[in-house]
């Protein structure tokens, strides 16, 4: 199992992100608002007003998307996708993708048994 975390920083690409989500075959997901740290500080502490000049044309919010994914599989179809999405995960800007191991959870739905008969 996998935590699939991913930070978008253009909110407007959030349908398409998760319409990635489905196509990779990953269905279900947390949508968190989040702000990066430079946003913060630049407009939140005086010290580090400066930093605004630095952050022409980036938007100030982003979201966070998490996911517990049982199958590792699908985690690089999912990678393709949202890279077509944002145009370029490599590009500074567009969101940071990662995973982290999950060794226990509970509570998960298990999405393949879902219309199986008991």
């Amino acid at each position: 199992m996998k935590l699939v975390v991913f930070i978008l920083n253009n909110e407007d690409l959030l349908e398409r992100v998760l319409e990635a989500y489905v196509e990779a075959g990953i269905q279900g997901a947390t949508i968190l608002d989040s702000e990066g740290m430079g946003r913060f500080l630049s407009y939140e502490v005086p010290l580090f007003a400066e930093f605004r000049r630095f952050m022409k044309g980036n938007k100030p919010y982003n979201k966070t998307i998490i996911s517990v994914v049982p199958d590792a599989e699908v985690i690089p179809r999912l990678e393709s996708l949202l890279d077509q999405v944002v145009g370029g995960l490599s590009s500074g800007g567009t969101g940071i993708f990662f995973t982290v191991p999950v060794d226990y959870a509970a509570g998960l739905i298990d999405h393949s048994r879902e219309g199986a008969e008991p």
